[in-house]
């Protein structure tokens, strides 16, 4: 008989303290690490010790300019949705995850009632909510209430900070997806920030033959040539199109645009081959975006789009991180403690060399404490 899987041991429950510390956002560029109650899971949940968070362009928006897209900062909100964290305390019902297993955070939740949840597209449910989307709180905290079926458990060997990169990379494992990446194929990704160098990896797990990159950083260039690409190009000195590609005058089979910069995304679609498939990941910086539709249409272009990540997404993005297949620890530039979150945002969004910003509640917050990768070379 098989000898049955081994599980990781039920730690016991440790004392809860009443009250954490979170970054609360009040206005535009006005974050405040504060208390709060820590909160009690109810049925079906979990509570979750953070062990970090990443910093994303939606909380870069709430933090300079008090809006992201449509959404408005109306009330105090906790910044916060790329987390990973250790499971502390369950509720009633909640028995799928044994106290002190190491987790990547799914942060919007579905009401898994209405047509879109119901057809199997959670991820576009009109009610649905996400972590540090106002008014909705979110994980830049000591604590986070997580519904159990929303956090992915993490394998032997992939570090639980890590894990706050999983989010990003079921982005991007969404997006090849919505693209139809298969062997063989030739990529072009425009922009090359987390987004973008997750989706790189990911194209090439797919089976992609040849992945190229472009961007106006040179920084993010040189880190998407060691993650595989096979080409890099600064944006700026592209070649015009249509049809004519960086490469090869045959054009790409996908180009994938991970920048929402509508300039970059009319230069990937100019450059696909007949029949070349475009993708829209990155969000647009505008409301309406021009496009050569004329030229896409007798070339029969097809466009899509990506939004978030669908059914499957998340555990697809575990097991490439934990295969290897995927480095996420090489996209992490700067780490800071719970109590620099300001300057962790202000580096973020002021500092373009920069790929991805963590947030580390339980690092000690004395002086010194927050470190970049410009720092660790020098």
């Amino acid at each position: 008989m098989p000898s049955a899987e081994p599980v990781r041991p039920v730690r016991p429950a440790v004392a809860t303290p009443a009250h954490q510390r979170a970054a609360v956002l009040h206005g535009p560029r006005d974050l405040r690490v504060s208390d709060r109650p820590v909160p009690v899971p109810g049925p079906g949940q979990v509570l979750v010790r953070v062990a970090a968070v990443g910093l994303c362009g939606s909380d870069l928006h709430y933090y300079a300019d008090g809006r992201n897209g449509p959404n408005v900062l109306r009330q105090p909100t906790v910044l916060g949705h790329e987390a990973s964290g250790v499971v502390l305390a369950t509720g009633p019902g909640a028995d799928r995850h044994a106290l002190g297993t190491p987790v990547a955070v799914e942060p919007a939740h579905p009401c898994g009632r209405c047509a879109a949840c119901r057809s199997g597209r959670y991820h576009q449910c009109p009610r649905g909510t996400c972590f540090g989307s106002p008014p909705t709180d979110g994980a830049l905290s000591e604590r986070v209430l997580v519904p159990e079926d929303f956090v992915h458990p993490l394998p032997e060997g992939l570090a639980v900070r890590e894990g706050a990169l999983v989010e990003p990379l079921a982005v991007a494992v969404h997006a090849v997806r919505r693209a139809g990446v298969t062997v063989g194929d030739r990529v072009l990704v425009t922009g090359a920030g987390p987004i973008g160098l997750l989706v790189l990896q990911v194209a090439l797990a797919a089976g992609a033959a040849a992945v190229e990159v472009s961007d106006v950083s040179a920084a993010r260039l040189r880190c998407a040539a060691g993650l595989g690409a096979s080409a890099v190009h600064d944006a700026a000195e592209l070649p015009p199109g249509p049809a004519a590609t960086l490469a090869d005058p045959a054009g790409f089979d996908v180009a994938l645009d991970c920048s929402g910069n509508a300039t970059a995304l009319a230069a990937g679609l100019t450059r696909l081959r007949p029949g070349g498939t475009a993708v829209v990941v990155g969000n647009p910086t505008s409301d309406t975006t021009a496009l050569p539709l004329a030229w896409a249409q007798r070339q029969e272009i097809t466009l899509t789009t990506a939004f978030r990540y669908s059914a499957g997404d998340f555990p697809a993005a575990v097991a490439l991180a934990a295969s290897g297949r995927v480095r996420l620890a090489e996209l992490v530039t700067a780490t800071f403690p719970l109590e620099q979150a300001p300057q962790a945002l202000e580096t973020a969004l002021t500092d373009r060399d920069q790929l991805k910003v963590l947030v580390v509640p339980g690092r000690s917050p004395a002086a010194g404490a927050a470190t970049t990768a410009k720092e660790a070379r020098s």
